[in-house]
């Protein structure tokens, strides 16, 4: 961007926006040793004095990006274990929504984070409350279906771990191979599998697993098969999302 397309839009200083922005991109190319003051002018094409009209100091800025990171990241995952459903598994596949949808929850930016973590132990600290505060918001998921203490902290732990390996472990598959793990991740987290009476959540997508679709691009979702049928009565509903999801996925969910 130009010197007068950064004034166009946010005045000569740039914005608090802006200078973040900038910051959080350096993080995730290149790790906190990339977030500097004078770096971060010379791509945004100002001058280094104006960042401090919206950041005291680096220190500042590197606050703010923590605080946007629990602000997305964990926010969603504790929206995510507080959303609507009636059963244990559908409230698993309401996380695992979450995860799978990297414009609400993206595992980039919490591998930067956790990088950064080992070099700095205000982010480490950070880190370890952001990690407690998602592991008590699927504990209480648990908790919410009549799991003991004890058994909701195990299954949390389970189910919190395995995707903190994802990320750690930069796992690369496509959404079409881990959506097909999917019945078996409900029936190993939820200690049952989903059901039609469930209004068949374990083959039906929530509302996240559209989203994540469209942002990892399947050419038989959704979008490419034109509008859905008209609704059955419901007691036909969750053989109608069985057939879409294997309509979708090309394979039955059966365990």
């Amino acid at each position: 961007m130009t010197e007068t397309g950064i004034q166009d839009q946010t005045g000569w200083r740039g914005s608090r926006d802006v200078w973040l922005a900038a910051a959080r991109t350096a993080l995730l190319e290149g790790g906190i040793d990339a977030v500097k003051v004078q770096p971060l002018a010379t791509g945004l094409k100002l001058s280094r004095t104006s960042f401090y009209w919206f950041f005291k100091d680096r220190a500042a800025i590197l606050d703010a990006l923590l605080d946007e990171w629990d602000a997305s990241n964990t926010a969603a995952l504790v929206e995510g274990c507080a959303a609507y459903a009636e059963t244990i598994q559908e409230a698993v596949l309401n996380l695992i929504s979450v995860f799978l949808d990297e414009t609400r929850f993206e595992p980039r930016f919490d591998m930067a984070v956790r990088s950064w973590a080992h070099q700095s132990d205000a982010a480490s600290q950070r880190v370890r409350q952001a990690d407690d505060r998602r592991l008590a918001a699927i504990r209480a998921m648990f908790a919410r279906f009549g799991f003991s203490d004890d058994e909701a902290d195990v299954r949390a732990r389970t189910v919190y771990l395995v995707q903190i390996g994802y990320i750690s472990l930069q796992t690369r598959e496509s959404l079409r191979d881990r959506m097909a793990r999917v019945p078996a991740y409900v029936k190993t987290f939820a200690g049952a599998a989903a059901t039609d009476r469930d209004g068949g959540a374990r083959r039906r997508r929530p509302v996240g697993f559209e989203r994540a679709a469209r942002h990892h691009p399947n050419p038989t979702s959704r979008r490419h098969r034109g509008p859905s049928p008209p609704r059955k009565p419901r007691g036909d509903r969750g053989a109608t999302r069985r057939a879409q999801f294997e309509e979708a996925y090309g394979q039955s969910s059966a365990m």
